[in-house]
């Protein structure tokens, strides 16, 4: 009587959740945001946002798109866009970013490197420059 037709389902607003208390010892791939308030042991790889809570952990390597870390973090990672690293947290390792914010009272002992958003100068603004 109703023809309704199935929508294609999109990742778009879905978060995947690991609670406080739980601990992967292992790689995590995710196409979609990811909250983590366990422990992580070992590498977590999204084309969303990974967002650390306050009772969460990583050791190992994070490659994502976005990233918001309360909580403590100790390896590698590479965020395409902006890295917020809020007031509690506690950082260790090597950052490689493009945009980062860091909230005073975090703990941040890291490398980090931001990728080249800044234009170069055109010549003639080099030669102003220069002269």
């Amino acid at each position: 009587m109703f023809d309704k037709s199935q929508k294609p389902t999109t990742d778009l607003g879905k978060t995947n959740r690991i609670v406080e208390g739980t601990i992967i010892k292992g790689d995590i791939i995710s196409k979609t945001d990811f909250r983590l308030d366990g422990e992580l042991i070992g590498n977590f790889t999204s084309q969303g946002k990974i967002v650390i809570g306050p009772s969460g952990s990583v050791t190992g390597d994070i490659k994502c798109t976005n990233a918001d870390i309360e909580g403590r973090f100790e390896g590698k990672i590479e965020v395409a866009e902006l890295l917020n690293v809020k007031s509690k947290a506690q950082i260790t390792g090597e950052v490689n970013v493009n945009k980062l914010s860091v909230e005073p009272g975090a703990e941040f002992t890291a490398t980090c490197t931001m990728k080249n958003s800044v234009k170069p100068l055109s010549k003639k603004n080099e030669q102003q420059q220069a002269g």
